[in-house]
């Protein structure tokens, strides 16, 4: 099936670290055709992302920037659009979490983080792409949320906050981009081999791992797989929704 992303643009967050969702999502979308403009605070392994889309054919470049600092978002965005003149697709990937401890042991500066790196970087993020694609009335916004947005999560209950968020948010902008020709929606992994999992305690993931229905945990191919339908075209009729990557963990 073609999925109709030759030659469309996407901006993918977070996209710098090997193991991380950003990375997978990359290139997959550049095996569809997709020119990748590759954001990540770690200017060393965007780069690396940046070469590895350019393999496959594809033109990409690596913009360092920090989603929580707005001036920096739209600075970043205007760069994009000086390279490539538009942006098509904004995969809203980048995000973070503080070690999970009680709500009642966490400092102030960590519910910062939770909530400037996941729910304020969408934010940011979000706004500066909308001009541009409301003037050409097209664009898919897909960002990464999570179980903890939906359910909470205990140990983690401002990062289930920010998270949760960012639905709320999609879900919200969904209806007010509609009529731009622009689809928002989410995809919701499940547990995964990610940055994340260095502050999982060791071998919790792996535990996990066998409570979930098929057996293994989500990989990043799974998540990025899902985005890349969100992209395309092929899915023009899917608006407002959170597409849950998690082998049915919920179950």
């Amino acid at each position: 099936m073609d999925l109709g992303l030759k030659g469309k643009v996407a901006l993918v967050t977070g996209a710098g670290s090997p193991i991380g969702f950003g990375r997978a999502i990359s290139l997959t979308l550049a095996k569809e055709g997709c020119d990748i403009i590759v954001n990540d605070i770690d200017s060393t392994t965007a780069d690396e992302t940046v070469d590895m889309v350019k393999e496959l054919g594809c033109k990409s470049f690596s913009i360092t920037a920090d989603i929580t600092k707005g001036d920096e978002v739209r600075s970043m965005v205007e760069k994009a659009l000086g390279e490539f003149g538009k942006i098509d697709i904004l995969v809203n990937n980048a995000g973070g979490c503080t070690p999970p401890k009680p709500f009642m042991d966490m400092t102030e500066k960590e519910w910062e983080f939770d909530i400037n790196v996941n729910l304020m970087g969408v934010l940011y993020c979000t706004r500066a792409v909308l001009p541009g694609m409301i003037e050409r009335k097209y664009g898919k916004v897909i960002s990464l949320i999570s179980g903890a947005g939906i359910n909470g999560g205990a140990m983690t209950a401002v990062y289930s906050a920010a998270k949760g968020g960012i639905y709320s948010f999609s879900m919200a902008i969904a209806k007010e981009m509609g009529p731009h020709g622009i689809n928002v929606n989410c995809v919701s992994p499940g547990p995964a081999i990610t940055g994340f999992a260095k502050n999982a305690p060791p071998g919790m993931l792996e535990q996990f791992a066998k409570s979930i229905p098929i057996g293994r945990l989500t990989e990043q191919q799974d998540v990025a797989n899902a985005v890349t339908f969100l992209a395309s075209d092929v899915s023009a009729d899917i608006v407002g929704q959170a597409i849950l990557v998690t082998g049915n963990v919920s179950a």
